[in-house]
């Protein structure tokens, strides 16, 4: 285990949202999302649309296919299957969000949360990627959140490092849940089961 001295801040509850889930618009290479449980995410409107002027929330998934089309790589890592929202949503984009500059894997024991911008920025918490977690649901609705923010290049080699090692079914092979694992991911995708 290494210890060194990092700058962090802190994000508590509705910083999630303004700090984290509206900080991904702003990606230029990479999107690397690690989380539990995925639900549909909406966030306002863009600003200058119709629908912001409107005071319309969109579906995160906005948000990652503009990404995608400007060739902003997003992997999006997670343990549940997503919810029937997301999915439906995600089921519309088909044609525009796929590999290899969109991928979504799952593994039954990822718990970590985690969001990687560009290599530049790392939030490290509690929130997963729903809208009770990042979203911006009202006070009374929104879930009790703390994390932090850093750009510190160790911590991010080293949470990008763990991310991708998982990404790439390097914990299967001694993995106790392999027989209830849906698609384990070190095996190759024309081998994966279907489901």
């Amino acid at each position: 285990m290494v210890t060194r001295r990092a700058s962090l801040s802190l994000v508590i509850d509705r910083d999630h949202y303004e700090r984290v889930a509206l900080a991904l618009g702003s990606a230029r290479t990479s999107v690397w999302i690690a989380t539990a449980n995925v639900k549909q995410l909406m966030i306002e409107a863009p600003i200058g649309t119709r629908d912001r002027a409107r005071g319309r929330y969109v579906p995160i998934l906005d948000t990652l296919q503009s990404l995608c089309d400007r060739g902003v790589s997003v992997r999006l890592l997670h343990a549940t299957p997503p919810s029937r929202p997301f999915r439906a949503e995600l089921a519309a984009r088909a044609r525009r969000l796929t590999a290899p500059v969109f991928q979504m894997r799952a593994c039954p024991r990822v718990h970590l949360k985690m969001i990687a911008i560009d290599g530049a920025v790392l939030y490290l918490g509690s929130a997963n990627f729903t809208g009770a977690g990042l979203g911006a649901k009202g006070d009374g609705r929104r879930n009790f959140e703390m994390g932090v923010l850093t750009d510190d290049e160790w911590m991010l080699d080293e949470a990008q490092k763990r991310f991708d090692f998982i990404w790439r079914g390097g914990e299967c092979g001694g993995c106790r849940m392999r027989r209830e694992c849906p698609r384990p991911l070190d095996l190759p995708a024309a081998t994966k089961p279907s489901g």
